[in-house]
């Protein structure tokens, strides 16, 4: 907390990014909300040799597949801070450069403006490198918690299944309650209630339901009214919910 509050009196600082998509446009928003200077961005078709020039922080928010050839391209400069916003990647990728950092929000950014709001809402971040990372964050009002550039692929698919496999399976809920002629929306409290309940008390004490009680009649009855083509997900999550009473 002592570092937090050392860097929240520093001055404000300057950024500028390369590819100002749904990511480098929520942090370009929200920095910009919080004081920083930020120039123009630049895009696929621009020079970027001289961006890391008169710029604190230069963030690569290109698709991952890019990062590395774009930092390859950009001169270096000694006291910029090169950076990038994937989630699995380390810094690695940014050579030559000396001062690198990834900075990976732990939240869904649908569109820049959305973006900028969550960014500055308390926002969870994953930081690797340098400390200007922190930085970023502390002015932005949000939480950290630093990655070695080893942990940050199993870091990104926690995040994966927290988020894309959430929505994957609530896909697979509307199927099954739609073929029935139950909308829903019925079961969006029951989802906001369970994650309540997981926040409050932790995944294990929070189960509930037949795989939980070990009711595998009900488990089987289930699977048979099932589309086939939905029992193997039904399935999986079954084992996986044993799994939290089985390692308990």
């Amino acid at each position: 907390m002592a570092l937090e509050e050392a860097m929240s009196s520093l001055p404000p600082r300057s950024l500028r990014v390369i590819g100002a998509g749904r990511a480098g446009g929520s942090l370009q928003g929200a920095l910009a909300a919080a004081g920083w200077t930020v120039l123009a961005p630049l895009g696929r078709d621009d020079d970027v040799t001289d961006a890391a020039r008169e710029v604190d922080l230069l963030v690569l928010a290109t698709p991952d597949a890019a990062i590395a050839s774009v930092a390859a391209a950009v001169a270096p400069v000694e006291s910029t801070v090169v950076g990038h916003l994937s989630g699995s990647l380390g810094t690695e990728v940014l050579a030559p450069h000396r001062r690198r950092m990834a900075l990976h929000p732990l939240v869904a950014l649908p569109n820049p403006a959305v973006g900028a709001d969550r960014l500055r809402s308390g926002a969870w971040f994953a930081v690797t490198g340098d400390p200007l990372a922190v930085e970023v964050v502390t002015a932005l009002g949000g939480r950290w918690f630093e990655l070695g550039d080893g942990d940050r692929v199993a870091y990104h698919a926690a995040a994966c299944i927290a988020s894309n496999h959430l929505v994957a399976l609530l896909g697979q809920v509307a199927r099954v309650a739609g073929g029935i002629g139950v909308p829903f929306e019925a079961y969006l409290d029951l989802v906001r209630g369970t994650v309540e309940n997981v926040a409050a008390l932790g995944p294990r004490a929070a189960l509930t339901g037949p795989a939980a009680r070990g009711d595998w009649d009900t488990v089987e009855r289930h699977l048979a009214a099932l589309d086939p083509d939905e029992r193997p997900a039904y399935e999986a999550m079954v084992r996986l919910a044993r799994r939290l009473v089985d390692d308990d």
